[in-house]
């Protein structure tokens, strides 16, 4: 038996003699797919390779002529065009193909379905909404109401889809079911039906409103509830707001998706705040005491002498709650010295009598640009 490079043997890959009957092939396959279901195995490449080689080797073994092939020429009995080579592209065409073979217990538990023949309840779609806040909004906590399209129930046709006064007729190709099952053997393959898209029902004549669809779209209002502490892009999750299951299974979700906007005093960093406060030459100097805003309204703040521009002080849990833990933030004040621009004469006055303290180089009075271009080119040999 030839193999063929990066192929392993089938019946090393289900852990059985090559003498093993149809029942074996079928324990070992069950006893495989149950440990590398990539439900079980979220995230796992390689267990999603393994749970795609098992599959491989059972469709082979399970098959009388390609076991047969199989067993005398290897995986190169397999290959060319007619040969039976598996071609599984994702874990989907597995579950088409086999999602019934052992009947309800192994992939109608796990598979979300699958007795046989029946079909999928698949849940509705989610939709999405924008909430606005301010910064004391989202502080405090707040009450909105809110607004999104969905898609609901249709009142001419009452969700059916047809037309009043008529009904959808069930799909004889499939009796309703949705799905055909072609079986030979123990083999089983499983696929959507041809003649109603897996609807199980026809609908001769379309209700008009719908279009034969059963829902349209329109707009729903709730009461929504923000937490203290949210920050921008947060998503809350109302639970089956969404829209409704095509087919019976459970409605989807609605995603509120938090804009919290700036604020004109507080820039947030996290659960914290920064603030940003002017302060005078003189009161960096000499110490003081200013006040300074908080989220909870003003407050008093000690700058000590000899205060430089840029320091930080920190004022303890006067920033943003936490909505997944108690507490907050802090917030940060993050003083400026300010120049003023214009000076009252007896401003002046003073700061001149500190620059000779302090033997500095000022300008003049009045002096204009030349006067001070020739004073630095005096001072600068």
């Amino acid at each position: 038996m030839v193999q063929m490079a990066g192929k392993r043997d089938y019946y090393e890959v289900l852990g059985i003699e090559r003498s093993a009957g149809e029942e074996q092939i079928s324990q070992a396959y069950r006893k495989l797919a149950l440990k590398y279901h990539p439900d079980r195995n979220p995230d796992d490449d390689e267990a999603i390779v393994k749970f795609k080689e098992a599959a491989e080797a059972f469709e082979v073994l399970s098959h009388a002529e390609k076991r047969a092939r199989y067993d005398r020429y290897g995986h190169a009995g397999l290959a060319g065009p007619g040969g039976g080579a598996p071609e599984f592209r994702d874990v989907s065409d597995i579950f088409d193909a086999f999602g019934n073979i052992f009947g309800d217990g192994l992939f109608g538990d796990l598979f979300g379905g699958g007795g046989h023949g029946r079909r999928r309840a698949h849940r509705g779609g989610d939709v999405q909404c924008d909430v606005e806040l301010d910064l004391l909004e989202a502080a405090r906590g707040a009450n909105k109401t809110i607004k999104f399209r969905r898609h609901q129930k249709c009142e001419t046709c009452g969700a059916s889809g047809a037309k009043p006064g008529t009904k959808p007729e069930t799909c004889q190709y499939c009796s309703g079911q949705g799905r055909v099952v072609q079986s030979s053997g123990i083999f089983s393959v499983q696929t959507t039906c041809p003649a109603c898209q897996g609807r199980g029902k026809l609908i001769r004549q379309p209700c008009s409103a719908c279009r034969g669809a059963g829902y349209v779209q329109g707009t729903v209002s709730r009461e929504v509830k923000i937490p203290a502490g949210v920050d921008d892009q947060t998503q809350l999750r109302l639970s089956g707001e969404g829209d409704p299951s095509p087919n019976g299974g459970p409605p989807g979700d609605c995603y509120c998706v938090i804009h919290v906007a700036e604020h004109a005093l507080f820039q947030r960093k996290g659960q914290h705040l920064i603030c940003q406060v002017p302060i005078t030459y003189s009161q960096a100097a000499l110490g003081a005491t200013i006040e300074v805003p908080t989220l909870d309204g003003r407050e008093s703040l000690v700058i000590p002498h000899g205060t430089q521009s840029g320091d930080f002080f920190t004022l303890r849990n006067r920033g943003m709650p936490d909505p997944r833990h108690r507490g907050r933030g802090d917030l940060l004040v993050q003083v400026h010295i300010e120049v003023p621009k214009e000076l009252t004469a007896e401003h002046e006055r003073i700061l001149r009598e500190l620059a000779e303290v302090d033997n500095s180089e000022v300008s003049p009075k009045r002096s204009n640009f030349f006067e001070k271009l020739k004073h630095y080119f005096q001072h600068s040999g």
